[in-house]
């Protein structure tokens, strides 16, 4: 499975990119304008979150989606264990936790601008996608700690069962460990390679709806650490989303899909 890098400076950027995204649902965007300083430094800030008790005082609101979610409550469709993970949810409404500075709406802002651009070198409904997302509020940083390992894991549980996302496009700067694999059409999965500074970019499921299936949103997950790999894994993916209202397909709106697919991930 060839996931073509796309050099962000070079004119052949947006082909490469598009080829990378047909072929395979995923795409590595290299020499991005968003710094690796800026990435680093809000790694570092979360990290403190997420190994203090303080995260509890900022649990999830199930109607609007925002805040920290505990360990275990996510659950892959059609999957009867948890994945081994823990996060927080930030839209543009959210309120930062205490001891996290504005550097992280600094790289809220920076992969939304980029996003943008991204949907702008789509070959198809590019412009409807643009207007799709103007003026969006949905859209959704999600900043990710699947913590090490420990004995017993629960018969079948790893840090993210295999799914589909559910947005437009999703954009990951690199995670601090590995992990992410994505599955090809021959059912073989394959290790997405990634390094520092470099961004993953997939399909979601309703760019797949808003392209009839043109674009294909593939299936991924992130899997176990060996023993010698057993330590935190960090990731912070932005989910781009539309406005409510969008009709994605023939009567089917963004936003029923989405409370479709959160009841369907036990997260509503």
């Amino acid at each position: 499975m060839d996931f073509y890098k796309t050099i962000y400076p070079d004119p052949s950027a947006p082909a490469v990119f598009n080829q990378s995204l047909r072929e395979t649902g995923f795409a590595v965007i290299a020499d991005h304008p968003i710094p690796r300083e800026l990435i680093a430094s809000v790694y570092q800030e979360w990290q403190g979150f997420f190994a203090s008790d303080r995260k509890f005082a900022y649990r999830f609101d199930p109607e609007v989606q925002s805040g920290y979610f505990p360990f275990g409550v996510e659950q892959a469709k059609g999957y009867h264990t948890p994945d081994l993970k823990e996060f927080f949810h930030l839209y543009p409404h959210t309120a930062l936790p205490q001891g996290i500075s504005d550097r992280t709406w600094e790289l809220y802002y920076a992969l939304h601008h980029l996003a943008e651009e991204l949907l702008s070198w789509l070959e198809v409904r590019a412009q409807f996608l643009q207007e799709a997302i103007a003026n969006s509020q949905q859209t959704l940083l999600r900043i990710l700690h699947y913590p090490p390992l420990t004995e017993p894991v629960p018969e079948g549980a790893i840090r993210a069962a295999a799914h589909e996302d559910i947005n437009l496009i999703t954009l990951l700067p690199a995670a601090t460990e590995t992990g992410l694999e994505v599955l090809d059409n021959q059912g073989v999965w394959h290790r997405l390679p990634c390094a520092v500074g470099e961004i993953v970019v997939n399909v979601g499921d309703m760019l797949q709806l808003a392209t009839g299936g043109y674009y294909r949103s593939t299936t991924h997950r992130v899997v176990n650490p060996s023993p010698a790999e057993n330590r935190s894994r960090y990731a912070m993916p932005l989910f781009l989303h539309p406005r409510p209202e969008v009709e994605l397909a023939e009567g089917l709106t963004a936003k029923a899909y989405l409370e479709q697919r959160l009841r369907e991930i036990k997260l509503k």
